[in-house]
Formats: C-alpha cells, structure tokens, sequence
C-alpha cells in the first residue's frame, strides 16, 4: 500500500500509547480514522485530538476480549465508514509480573481475553469485509519482542504474544493464498513508553482475585521505570508501521537489537540446547 489519502484505518486500543500515535499518523497522511478503545472518557479526547487534524474521526468504545463488541465494531464502521483499509489489532495489556505457577485463572483470562482474543475477534470481524471490497488492505497486528523471546514472571504475557506472532504468520500466508490486495504484519516493540505499565486499570472487577499488594505496586514502579527510558517513542513506531506497510514487511522490530536476543532463542533450539536466559 502506498495510497493513504481518504482511506480508512481502524485501530484497537486507540486511547493511548502505540495505538492513539498511530491514529495521529493515519490523520497525518490524510486517512479516516476508527478510534477504539474500553475506556470512554480518553478515547473521546483521543478522537478529538485526531480530528483537529482535519480528517473525519470516529470514536467506539469495544471491548476487544469479547466477539459482541468486535462485531458490534464491524457493523459500525461498514455502516457508517466504509471500507476498511488499515485495521490495526493494537489493544494489549500487560503487568502480571509472576512465577508460570502464581498467576491465576483470572490473570490467564485477562491478558489472553485481550492479547489474543482481541486479535482473533478482529481477524475475524475484519478480514473478510477487507478480502470483499478488493482494494488494497492492511492488517498489522501488535504483538511484542515477548512473542520471541522468554523472560521468567512473563508466562501470561509471553504466551500471549507468541500467540499473536503465530496467528500473525498463519495469517500471512492464508493471504497469500487468496488475495493479491491484503496482506498483513506483525509488530514486535520491546520497552516503549505507554500506559502499559498502568494495565491494571482496566482489568474487569470479575477478574481481579486479589487485592494489590505493596510487591505488585514495586514490580509496576519497576517496569514503569524501564518503559520511561525508551528511546524509541510510540509516534517513532507508527511511522516505522506505516513503512513497513508500504514496503509489505512482514516483521516489524522497532527495537533491533532484540534480535540477537532472538538468534540466542533460535539457536538454541537448532542446536537442541537448553533455553539461555536472555532478559
């Protein structure tokens, strides 16, 4: 794809972070942009943000772990849009910093219900209305370096993400199989300075098993204090998506010293060693 003026982006997760600056650049190059998110409140400043640009702007709150919502979406944007050109399956949360055996049911269903769920929900809603109109299409889904590599107290979270990179290739290569218009991509961030960190905001009352702790509260200051030194900005990202787009590549890794991290991972399976802690 290298049209971008009037074409319509759909994103998830679009009241912040990586999400709302990839909204931003879609105005910025001219698109109409779907803003979606669960929270009401940032998600309507976000689309007033975007539309002070001066491109039409839609704002719908969605619940992305469940399908109603998705579709609820779907039906949205093909009433009330149009086509859909660029979907973004941006929505993710993160901060269950525990052992594989500590998280709970309900940790496990959080971050899978949003983190894969979510990203199933829009595969599905969205692809075929994109493989329909026959124009060229886009979907990028965020997954994170954590769907490469394994770090310990990331079990949800990592097998989440590795998730979303399976999804993303099996995906790939379904398009191939059947159109020359759509085609999709996966976005791999490692430390980037979002709300990730404040994850905990939005999960459900029913899946909250436990009261915070002082640890969970230390272990949110910890990784808030290594998203904050990122060099790479959410807004760097968007552009670097919206290149990998026009040029059809496949994995985005905005952080590409990750990728020795990766080649560890690899090689140790080629060469039948043990898992090397990399992080």
């Amino acid at each position: 794809m290298g049209q971008w003026t009037d074409r319509v982006a759909v994103v998830t997760g679009a009241a912040s972070g990586i999400g709302l600056a990839i909204a931003h650049h879609a105005a910025d190059l001219g698109m109409r942009v779907v803003l979606a998110d669960i929270e009401p409140e940032p998600l309507t400043q976000a689309r007033a943000a975007v539309a002070a640009k001066g491109v039409d702007a839609w704002a719908v709150t969605c619940d992305v772990r469940e399908a109603t919502s998705v579709e609820a979406l779907g039906r949205f944007v093909a009433e009330h849009v149009g086509h859909v050109h660029l979907l973004f399956n941006n929505a993710g949360v993160g901060g269950v910093r525990l052992r594989a055996w500590e998280a709970s049911d309900a940790d496990w269903q959080w971050l899978l219900g949003v983190n894969v769920w979510g990203v199933i929900h829009g595969v599905r809603v969205f692809t075929p209305m994109m493989l329909a109109h026959g124009e060229p299409a886009h979907i990028v889904n965020t997954a994170s370096a954590a769907g490469f590599v394994a770090m310990g107290n990331t079990a949800p979270y990592a097998l989440s993400k590795h998730a979303v990179v399976a999804l993303s290739e099996v995906l790939y290569h379904d398009l191939c199989d059947v159109s020359t218009n759509v085609r999709a991509s996966v976005l791999c961030p490692a430390w980037v300075a979002t709300n990730l960190w404040n994850a905990e905001r939005n999960r459900p009352s029913a899946l909250r098993t436990r009261a915070p702790s002082e640890d969970d509260e230390t272990r949110r200051l910890q990784v808030k204090a290594v998203l904050e030194k990122s060099r790479i900005s959410a807004a760097q990202i968007a552009a670097m998506t919206f290149e990998a787009i026009r040029t059809q590549t496949f994995y985005i890794f905005p952080h590409p010293k990750i990728l020795r991290d990766v080649a560890v991972r690899m090689e140790d399976i080629l060469q039948q060693r043990n898992p090397t802690r990399t992080a």
